[in-house]
């Protein structure tokens, strides 16, 4: 449904400035903005997906993935049409690139936020996550979800590019309490031909958000011959760490998809080179996910002090959890993350 939007200003000639995300669009009388689903309609910026959900599913939080938030709990998660980026290796371009003047309304059903609080409920999650596409487009809706979630003891949880203004993670932060930002390259050309986008605003934004006390984890796609080499890697692994080396980082294997059907899988070799490279820059938790056939130990989390194995995995299941009162039950560390 159409609902005007947050964060924008008017300009003369009835264009106005949206400012919810790092394009900054000016947007001339009934245009869209790059995320093909904010719309300026006779000088006044209308949100088109408020309510228009695409996808809602019961996942566990481990998809997500958040491994050191609430590890074996499940999150009611959501997504209305479009994204602000344009990545031709995107899993979910289906829906991701949908855009409002392709009659997306056809694909959705609405579901107000009310709506959405009690279905978390009454599938017992402890969270509600914001997810598939880019939570940042459908802004005006996850706040106010958000916002009422909060009153009801329910968690808040954006998947995103990390693709989001200053303003919009600032007026969001009092509501959310968790995410996972795509941190997808660490050169801004990746960003600027792959994704349509620049760098430097995703890494404002994970610095702003582990500011802020939100708790945050970190997923890299590995994409052989992209954004593989030890060089970007190291950059990656050590931008975490001079964030925090608290923050969980997801190296995850790239699967042909979408324009980046030429491209091989990732291979083991390669996830586990990021994952001595992050051990190295001094990150005390590395992941290696979408890799269910080899799952291994790579997905279990110990404790940073003595190594004892905390929460041992499955894929994206939770199989033992030893972790008490948020600390290692071996020697008493104060286990990083949310418990």
């Amino acid at each position: 449904m159409k609902k005007e939007a947050f964060l924008y200003e008017k300009l003369g000639d009835k264009k106005v400035h949206c400012y919810l995300c790092a394009h900054q669009c000016k947007i001339a009388e009934s245009k869209f903005g790059v995320c093909g689903v904010r719309q300026n309609i006779d000088g006044l910026l209308y949100t088109h997906v408020y309510g228009d959900v695409i996808v809602s599913n019961v996942d566990p939080i481990e998809k997500k993935p958040l491994y050191h938030f609430y590890p074996g709990s499940t999150s009611y998660s959501i997504a209305t049409p479009g994204c602000n980026f344009r990545c031709g290796f995107c899993q979910n371009w289906r829906i991701s690139q949908l855009r409002r003047n392709e009659n997306t309304s056809q694909n959705t059903q609405e579901m107000m936020p009310d709506e959405v609080i009690q279905n978390a409920i009454l599938n017992d999650c402890q969270s509600i996550s914001y997810t598939y596409t880019e939570p940042t487009i459908f802004f005006e809706y996850a706040y106010d979800i958000a916002q009422r979630a909060k009153k009801k003891g329910l968690s808040n949880i954006f998947v995103t590019n990390g693709y989001i203004s200053k303003e919009a993670v600032e007026l969001i932060h009092p509501y959310l309490d968790a995410t996972n930002v795509d941190l997808k390259s660490f050169r801004d050309e990746f960003y600027q031909k792959v994704c349509h986008g620049r760098l430097q605003p995703v890494l404002e934004t994970i610095h702003l958000m582990k500011e802020l006390g939100i708790w945050v984890e970190v997923t890299t796609l590995l994409i052989p011959g992209k954004n593989d080499s030890v060089e970007e890697l190291t950059d990656i692994a050590a931008f975490l760490a001079s964030e925090g080396r608290d923050i969980p980082w997801h190296v995850t294997r790239f699967h042909p998809d979408y324009e980046f059907l030429d491209i091989k899988p990732t291979s083991m070799k390669l996830l586990q080179k990021a994952r001595d490279i992050g051990e190295r820059q001094g990150l005390r938790h590395i992941y290696i996910g979408n890799n269910p056939s080899e799952v291994n130990n790579t997905n279990n989390t110990v404790c940073s002090q003595c190594h004892a194995l905390l929460i041992k995995r499955s894929y994206m299941a939770v199989d033992e959890n030893k972790i008490v009162d948020g600390k290692c039950p071996s020697c008493g560390a104060i286990v990083d993350g949310k418990f």
